[in-house]
């Protein structure tokens, strides 16, 4: 095993079922990186409770069938009944070699793949992207490449709005302006939205028109069809523009419309009525998933089929869940939307499992996320007040690194410097998201994001850059794994930081948490830098040390490298 924590997970297992008997076994041995050991294992003190002995003497009882001097240098109990664990030289160098040969990092496929259902992105047709949408591609893209890298296999949905209402007035609107109408559609959805729901707000007979046109979309006009379609593809092409821009993996067989589940509403209606879990209220249909009240703490429902007959976001959601388990397969539903859809989810997920389209194995999750906030700490706006378009704010975040890119090296070609700007500018503005907590709102704040010091994409970045620069100044082929032999405080250091990468991605698997894997390569990054600064690699006192430590570098880069990659964000060789 390649990571130290499961090969002591394993030891303090057996020992805990050699001291205290296999009733015992499913004891979680409580392993945490420690300032003064390698690990602490807390264990004895959850057990103290249920023995009812003193946390020392379980402590010691446990230590009596640890076996020292494999992977264990030494053990030794601290305070009321903590094991200070430190780990041996030669098991770490071992561990290190075994990642280093291996073409994974350690990381093995898990032994429980699930299908993974994943909803984000979701913009709306005819509406151009702004920052509200950030979040969610960001954070579902980073998802969907963590769960891939541990072996699940992964359905993206784009679940975007390109049915109902407003498209009765877009395109009348469409066909009141005639091909300028049509390429205005193309070149700035904003602009063409706004014309239309102006038009429908000043002018009764076009507003009429539009509800008529709705009809007419509904019952499947073909002439209207091929406009709403005319739409429809407009923005699918933008929307892969800044997909390609943004570097995410959404592509166009992902997408799936609110379209594609309206043949399938009045079957959700149907299924729900005969199983007796939708009843009438008030002249529409209605499910009351238990447990969810109104402020008069009466029952609160989930519309099914509006009083005139229609179908809403609701009656979307639960054909959706229906299709993605029953047609797609899925055993792992996963919606990254923001935190104010929580309640409607929840709603959804309950009355989908009351009529059996959400039965073990299969569940569904909220990846809730917060807001992306301006400098005075509201809504990130335009300085009109505007929402910011997501194409401008990726247009400025790359011109300002070009500016830095320049400033740091600015005897590189333009063209150089004009790849390595969109790497860095897109890669500041991803980690910005994707380094804080997703249920927090966060401050965008282009200085900081492009920073090249602190807990930023940029110093990631150069910190992988300058492991392939001590690479190419070695001017020899890399070592064999063979070569890595931990030694110095440094890289013990650097090789248990290096070991736990599966650990932590597979953490991110469960909680569906990127800024934990942010936070694991900054303290990699960091970690590496005390070790360069200390250990000398290029002039090593011999060939062998500096074979090892070029392992080590090497080790360090490809982890960064794979890292960022599971965030969607490149890292660069030269800076």
């Amino acid at each position: 095993m390649a990571d130290p924590s499961l090969t002591l997970e394993r030891l303090f297992r057996d020992a805990i079922v050699a001291a205290f008997g296999p009733e015992q076994g499913a004891v979680d041995p409580l392993l945490r990186p420690s300032q003064f050991a390698d690990y602490q294992v807390n264990a004895a003190l959850g057990l103290a409770k249920v023995l009812e002995r003193p946390p020392r003497q379980v402590a010691e009882q446990i230590l009596a069938g640890l076996p020292l001097g494999g992977a264990i240098a030494s053990a030794e109990i601290a305070g009321p009944g903590f094991i200070n664990v430190v780990l041996s030289n030669e098991f770490l160098s071992g561990a290190v070699r075994d990642v280093a040969e291996s073409g994974n990092l350690g990381l093995e496929p898990t032994a429980n793949p699930d299908v993974v259902v994943i909803d984000y992105s979701s913009p709306n047709v005819a509406k151009e992207m702004h920052v509200g949408h950030l979040r969610s591609t960001i954070i579902g893209d980073a998802i969907a490449r963590v769960l891939e890298a541990r072996g699940h296999r992964v359905i993206r949905q784009n679940h975007f709005g390109d049915w109902g209402t407003p498209f009765g007035m877009l395109i009348e609107h469409l066909l009141d302006g005639g091909a300028e109408a049509a390429e205005h559609s193309v070149s700035d959805l904003n602009a063409f939205y706004r014309a239309a729901r102006a038009k429908f707000d000043s002018d009764p007979q076009f507003a009429e028109r539009s509800r008529q046109r709705v009809v007419l979309l509904q019952s499947g006009d073909p002439g209207t069809l091929q406009m709403w379609q005319q739409l429809v593809q407009a923005s699918q092409a933008y929307f892969e523009r800044i997909y390609a821009l943004l570097g995410v993996g959404l592509r166009g067989e992902h997408n799936a419309g609110e379209s594609i589940y309206n043949p399938r509403l009045a079957g959700v209606v149907a299924a729900l009525t005969e199983q007796g879990l939708a009843v009438e209220d008030d002249g529409a249909m209605c499910v009351f998933p238990p447990g969810f009240k109104g402020r008069d703490d009466k029952p609160l429902p989930l519309i099914i089929r509006k009083k005139d007959g229609g179908y809403g976001y609701a009656t979307t959601d639960l054909a959706a869940v229906r299709y993605r388990t029953v047609e797609l397969g899925g055993t792992r539903l996963i919606y990254v939307l923001g935190s104010p859809q929580s309640q409607h989810l929840q709603m959804v997920f309950s009355a989908a499992a009351l009529a059996g389209w959400l039965a073990p194995p299969a569940r569904a999750e909220h990846v809730a996320f917060g807001s992306v906030l301006g400098a005075d700490g509201k809504m990130f706006k335009t300085r009109d007040g505007e929402v910011v378009r997501l194409v401008d704010l990726l247009d400025d975040a790359v011109r300002r690194a070009k500016s830095v890119v320049h400033e740091k090296n600015p005897e590189l070609s333009e063209d150089e410097q004009a790849q390595i700007a969109r790497i860095v500018g897109i890669g500041a503005v991803k980690y910005a998201d994707l380094s804080s907590d997703r249920i927090k709102d966060y401050v965008f704040d282009y200085d900081r994001m492009l920073a090249f010091e602190g807990n930023t994409a940029p110093y990631l970045q150069y910190a992988h850059a300058r492991c392939r620069s001590i690479l190419r100044k070695a001017e020899v082929e890399l070592p064999s794994a063979s070569a890595a032999h931990i030694e110095t405080p440094e890289e013990r250091a650097l090789a248990l930081a290096l070991l736990s990468f599966p650990s932590v991605v597979a953490a991110v698997e469960d909680s569906l948490e990127p800024h934990r894997l942010c936070g694991y390569l900054f303290a990699l990054a960091t970690t590496f830098s005390t070790f360069f600064q200390s250990c000398p690699v290029l002039k090593a006192n011999s060939p062998a040390e500096r074979d090892s430590r070029l392992v080590l570098t090497d080790l360090t880069a490809r982890t960064l490298s794979a890292g960022l990659g599971l965030l969607g964000i490149v890292a660069p060789d030269r800076m």
